[in-house]
């Protein structure tokens, strides 16, 4: 897995609906979310099946990651949702409610390790099995994790309000884990679309937390996330004299050096060289 691949937007769209696939070719987000979960009707999900896999064996998505969602196990959409998504060949499969290893050992026997894994962290069970799901999800080949905050939301019936403070250990603790397992973990989504300074601020926390990026519902947010989750330009000159210091023949093999009178470990020198990998990819998908 390319951890250094931006990930700070990740736009959720209903399989079922043609006109929103051939949007998402255009729009700046850095992954696209085929969805034939949770916003597809049951009448619908053969429909968006054929429509999420038929748009990825077109193509012309460029830069831009694109996932599917699958339904879950204890559906009986699953086994066809699995086998067409792995022959058609996505960037990932998300699966919906990982609440345990055997739920990851039995994704990862259905696609056969014919696609990457991502995974959804949405139940209180997961909240409580984080270490165990990270060993997992390394064994199995599920590189990414997704917060499905409603979902949690629902199963806890908390009111999250403005600050999250009901879901707050779950966040760190998912983000820990994630950090521990080598794996990236993004945001759940925010869902009130026309509130663009309410989505700011929750992408300042999300961010500040130590997620990689954001799950979205509209594309009216993909500005916001982009720029919050993006390396800020004071960070990546800062990153990039870390580095260069480290360079320096008087600081060869060296483990603690001072720079601009700040005390620096190699820990440092690894978070400067991803920051500057990531601000890089960046520029690079917006030539």
């Amino acid at each position: 897995m390319n951890q250094d691949r931006p990930r700070r937007s990740a736009l959720y769209l209903p399989g079922s609906n043609p006109r929103a696939i051939e949007k998402a070719r255009t729009l700046p987000c850095d992954v696209v979310i085929l969805d034939l979960e949770d916003s597809v009707a049951p009448e619908a999900k053969a429909e968006a099946r054929r429509l999420a896999t038929g748009a990825i064996r077109a193509g012309g998505f460029g830069a831009r990651e694109v996932v599917i969602r699958v339904n879950g196990l204890d559906t009986p959409w699953a086994a066809e949702d699995l086998q067409a998504a792995a022959e058609v060949g996505p960037d990932a499969i998300l699966l919906p409610k990982v609440s345990s290893p055997q739920d990851v050992a039995n994704f990862a026997r259905e696609v056969g390790g014919r696609a990457r894994l991502w995974g959804m962290i949405e139940t209180c069970q997961a909240v409580f099995r984080l270490d165990v799901l990270g060993q997992a999800s390394r064994e199995h080949g599920l590189d990414v994790w997704v917060i499905g905050a409603n979902d949690l939301v629902k199963e806890m019936r908390c009111e999250p309000g403005a600050d999250r403070a009901p879901l707050s250990p779950a966040l760190s603790l998912a983000v820990m884990a994630a950090r521990a397992h080598g794996l990236s973990i993004l945001d759940g989504v925010f869902n009130d679309i026309p509130d663009l300074a309410g989505l700011e601020r929750e992408c300042e926390q999300g961010a500040r937390l130590g997620f990689d990026g954001k799950s979205l519902i509209h594309p009216s947010h993909l500005e916001v996330a982009n720029r919050i989750f993006a390396p800020a330009p004071d960070e990546v000159a800062w990153a990039r004299a870390v580095v260069a210091a480290y360079d320096r023949p008087e600081n060869a093999g060296r483990g603690v050096i001072k720079v601009e009178g700040r005390m620096l470990e190699r820990l440092h020198l690894a978070q400067a060289q991803r920051l500057i990998a990531v601000a890089q990819a960046i520029a690079g998908e917006s030539a």
